[in-house]
């Protein structure tokens, strides 16, 4: 028997084709959506998006389903009626709204030329004033749930995103029926039932053990939010593992699987991958890097820690509080960096040396002792996650001279990555949730020896990876066969399918005095830009809006 996990990542869709029996991988095909990450202007638009907004369109989420079901059929050789199930996981919280049958609003002519209709991705960080509303009211009327997600609510998640429609476009808040992960609507598109995953509403919609905060919380917002949960939402979750329902004969028709075949709820992409590399005990911290960094972990007792992402009973492993954290800047800043600040000397050299340019510099990078380049770098190019949950904050390299060169960077903001994980491994710690190993997950590491070094000898922890480069996509097929009935449970899908590599990365006990002084300097650049008044990034932001025109 077989299962298919299908990856909803930033920028593209990846199925992949597992044998239920052992976890082996037997085929696999990815999709890229074909308006990516639309952070510019919409499309068929010439109006530019204002800073911050990130984007997508929903029917490139069936393209995929449409693109790459079919293609793993073909490239494996399995019947159709061999594959018992089907599952996802998706970036979170990606959100949208729809009508009352599921039809996203963008789909439609009169709303097509608003951003607002448009799914917001993850990383959509425009939604910030509204987080910082939902904050400060949850403090104020005293909202106890609020500690449960590290004592502050993400401009990524939903309601700050779902308060920025209403407050901004309150025409297409009230031609919204639903408001929903778009985890949820492919899972609605693929069974034909609206069934909302507890992992996305634990996690991204603040919801807890007794539920969404109360009509009362919402109505001080804005009056005309009292009601968002009763008319545009749902209060019954489906499970992790469980079986949302059977595939349409739709959804088997742009599959190619038999209608009926089992669905499973919908995933998040970082918290799939936990049991994906065999984690199902406390005191391993699985690492999902890529763009973005999420930190996973779980516990036995219910603990609060600041900045963290959200703790939700069942939400990772059942029998577990899962914990999450995140760091909203990693691959992408080591990007922007290749892609914008390298001069043509070094693509020159790397053209010669037969290596793409992030190669040549982490060669080059490698050669460095620590310390050696006399740079410290703050990794909120993208904002801060965790622990300060501030999209608001932005980069900072301090230590740069006229023989700073590009290598000198380029380890720095491996380093200053890896001072950021350390931060958040030091929040858990403190509040006596163990981290004694880290596992990592997806491409970045994969490529990167010395991120890999770096990370162990900054964090004084071993460093493992997962068995597998595509540990969500397996996540999601292990649910899938759990979904199907052909496990009881993840743990015991875990461990006939998920997957670690034997590699073990070890700290370099020279190296870590050295990265201890640093980390000591990077926690006092920390403290002052994220914690001490210095406000002089929130200063230039709100300047370059203004000289924008964008308020």
């Amino acid at each position: 028997m077989y299962t298919i996990g299908i990856d909803f990542g930033t920028e593209s869709g990846r199925a992949l084709l597992v044998d239920t029996r052992d976890g082996r991988e037997v085929a696999t095909a990815v999709h890229n959506y074909g308006d990516s990450v639309i952070d510019q202007r919409l499309p068929g638009s010439n109006k530019p998006l204002p800073p911050d907004w990130a984007l997508q369109n929903p029917f490139d989420y069936i393209e995929v389903i449409k693109q790459t079901v079919p293609a793993v059929l073909r490239q494996s050789g399995v019947k159709p009626e061999d594959v018992v199930g089907i599952a996802i996981d998706f970036t979170a919280c990606t959100m949208m709204p729809t009508k009352a049958d599921g039809t996203p609003l963008c789909g439609l002519d009169e709303w097509r030329a608003n951003p607002h209709a448009w799914v917001k991705l993850w990383k959509h960080h425009a939604a910030q004033p509204q987080a910082d509303q939902i904050n400060e009211t949850a403090r104020a009327m005293g909202q106890g749930w609020l500690d449960r997600y590290g004592g502050k609510i993400s401009s990524e998640w939903f309601f700050s995103k779902a308060l920025q429609i209403l407050q901004e476009a309150p025409d297409v808040y009230r031609a919204a029926d639903r408001l929903l992960e778009a985890s949820d609507w492919v899972i609605w598109r693929l069974c034909g039932t609206e069934v909302r995953s507890a992992c996305t509403a634990g996690y991204k919609a603040m919801v807890q053990d007794d539920g969404y905060p109360p009509r009362e919380y919402f109505a001080a917002l804005h009056p005309d939010f009292a009601d968002v949960i009763d008319s545009k939402m749902t209060r019954t979750f489906g499970q992790l593992g469980a079986k949302a329902g059977g595939l349409t004969a739709e959804a088997a028709a742009w599959t190619g699987l038999r209608a009926g075949t089992a669905v499973a709820v919908a995933n998040v992409d970082a918290h799939v991958t936990y049991p994906a590399v065999k984690a199902t005990k406390p005191g391993t911290m699985v690492m999902i890097m890529g763009t973005s960094t999420c930190h996973m972990l779980i516990g036995d007792r219910l603990q609060t820690v600041e900045g963290m992402c959200g703790v939700v009973r069942d939400g990772i492993i059942p029998g577990y509080y899962g914990y999450e954290a995140g760091q909203s800047g990693v691959g992408d800043i080591f990007a922007w960096f290749v892609n914008h600040a390298v001069p043509p000397e070094y693509h020159a050299a790397a053209k010669a040396a037969g290596l793409d340019l992030h190669a040549y510099l982490e060669r080059e990078a490698a050669a460095q002792k620590p310390g050696e380049h006399g740079l410290i770098a703050l990794d909120w190019w993208n904002g801060n996650r965790s622990t300060l949950v501030d999209a608001n904050l932005s980069g900072l390299l301090v230590g740069a001279t006229l023989s700073t060169r590009a290598p000198d960077i380029y380890r720095a903001l491996i380093e200053a990555t890896a001072f950021g994980t350390r931060v958040i491994i030091e929040a858990f710690e403190q509040r006596g949730i163990p981290v004694t190993e880290l596992v990592a997950a997806g491409g970045l590491p994969e490529k990167n020896a010395l991120l890999k070094q770096i990370y162990a000898d900054v964090t004084g922890r071993s460093f493992r990876l997962a068995g597998s480069p595509q540990s969500p996509a397996l996540g999601s097929a292990m649910h899938a066969a759990v979904a199907a009935g052909v496990y009881p449970n993840i743990e015991a899908a875990a461990d006939k399918m998920g997957k670690l590599k034997d590699e073990v990365v070890q700290p370099i006990a020279t190296n870590q005095p050295i990265y201890d002084q640093l980390y000591a300097d990077y926690r006092t650049l920390y403290d002052t830009f994220g914690r001490g008044g210095n406000d002089v990034m929130k200063r230039l932001k709100a300047l370059r809006r203004a000289q924008r025109g964008e308020g």
